[in-house]
This record gives C-alpha cells, sequence and structure tokens, in this order.
C-alpha cells in the first residue's frame, strides 16, 4: 500500500524532502530487529496460538478461529473472515515475542468485537487507500507532464486518501498494543518483569507505523509544493 506507484521524479530534492521519515524508518527497522531478537530468546510459558487463545477466549470471543500461515511478518487479524492469521513462527514460538505479537493481533479481534470507531474508519478506508497508493503518483505524474491541472489535483486527492489512512491506523496499532499488554499481565500470561521484552518488541513496532505516516504526509507536502510551484 505505501510502494506509491512510482515515485515522484526520483529527484534529489524529494529525497531530502523525504529525508526525516527515511531516518525515522532506517531506525525503527533496527530498533524492531533489535528487540525482537532480544525478545525470541527469552521463553514464554504459551505460545504466540495458546497466548491469542487464551486473550480470545477471555474475552468471550470463541468464535474466532486462529489460523497457520506461511511467510513473515504475515501475522494479521482478518475482520471481514474474523479470523486471526499467524505466522508460523509466532504460532508455534513460546517465545515473549511470539507471545507480544500474537496479543498483539489479537488486541485488534478485541477493538472489531467492541466497534472501536477508528478501526471501522481505518477499515473503510483500505479501498480508497490501495487504489490512492497504485494510481495517484501516475496521475499527478501525468498531470506535471500534459500540464492538466485536474489531474493533478485528482493525485493528490487519491494520494490523500493513503494519508488518512495512515493517520487513523496510528491510534488502532497503538491501541491494539495497549490491549494486549493489558491482557497479557491480567491474565498472568507474562509477568511484570517479562513484560519489558514484551514492550520492547511492541513499542518498536509503534515507530514503524509513524515513520510510515510521516513518509505518506511529507510525501502530499511534496505534491502539494510541486502543485503550487507549477501553478506559480
Amino acid at each position: 500500500m505505501l510502494a506509491y506507484g512510482l515515485m515522484p521524479f526520483f529527484n534529489p530534492e524529494y529525497l531530502l524532502f523525504l529525508a526525516p521519515a527515511m531516518l525515522l524508518a532506517a531506525w525503527a527497522s533496527w530498533r524492531v530487529r533489535s528487540a525482537y531478537a532480544e525478545a525470541q530468546r527469552m521463553p514464554a510459558s504459551l505460545t504466540g496460538a495458546a497466548a491469542a487463545r487464551h486473550v480470545l477466549d477471555s474475552a468471550g470471543l470463541t468464535q474466532i478461529e486462529i489460523e497457520q500461515v506461511a511467510g513473515q511478518l504475515t501475522d494479521h487479524y482478518d475482520p471481514a473472515a474474523k479470523v486471526l492469521r499467524l505466522s508460523t513462527e509466532v504460532y508455534q514460538s513460546r517465545t515473549l515475542a511470539a507471545v507480544g505479537i500474537a496479543a498483539h493481533e489479537a488486541g485488534h479481534a478485541l477493538q472489531d468485537a467492541h466497534a472501536y470507531a477508528p478501526m471501522l474508519m481505518r477499515n473503510a478506508a483500505v479501498p480508497v487507500a490501495n487504489f490512492g497508493g497504485s494510481f495517484s503518483m501516475v496521475l499527478f505524474m501525468l498531470g506535471m507532464v500534459m500540464h492538466l491541472p485536474f489531474l493533478l489535483m485528482a493525485g493528490i486527492l487519491l494520494f490523500g486518501g493513503v494519508v488518512f489512512f495512515q493517520l487513523v491506523n496510528l491510534p488502532v496499532e497503538f491501541d491494539a498494543s495497549n490491549r494486549a499488554k493489558r491482557q497479557l499481565v491480567s491474565l498472568g500470561i507474562v509477568d511484570e518483569q517479562s513484560m519489558h521484552y514484551v514492550n520492547n518488541v511492541l513499542d518498536a513496532a509503534a515507530w514503524t507505523y509513524v515513520a510510515a505516516t510521516l513518509q505518506s504526509v511529507m510525501t502530499l507536502l511534496y505534491l502539494l509544493s510541486r502543485a503550487g510551484d507549477r501553478r506559480g
């Protein structure tokens, strides 16, 4: 969704404009790898799948199934199918890293069950964000090349859907992590001392969403700046 089609013009000005977001993304990626590697070495009392099952059942969500899926970083909750999907490593591993990630995804299921407003807004914005991420840059660049202001604005408006999605996604992801942390402690899945490792993993992951949001916002500002220069 954030591979914004053709990046605008591949010029140094754009890279400079995006430098803060790119640096933040690089730091967040390093922090995620570091926190995950550390938490992966720490044993947990349950596998990721068992921890997610416990969180869901304690909230009365016994109807939500948990499936094992291939790949890395493929963990997600599907609100349409009401299914929690966990990567093999998270599903099977009995580590604090696996438990933390699984509980985070279960947190999304809790949001869905309680009709958490930002999540409803995010889900509604997904089609627009997917379409905008694929075609906004194409329209914008065509507008620049063909000197057609309406294509410029169409591209900007479409990319605005991507920005809206990212902004709404932030509270959804932070809230899911907060729900996960509370449940892991209250259900006795992770003790207070071991929560340090879980917190590191979830907090590091949160920064990747912040970086993605900053990137989309800075890209939108760049497009507005280029459109303004063209009108001038």
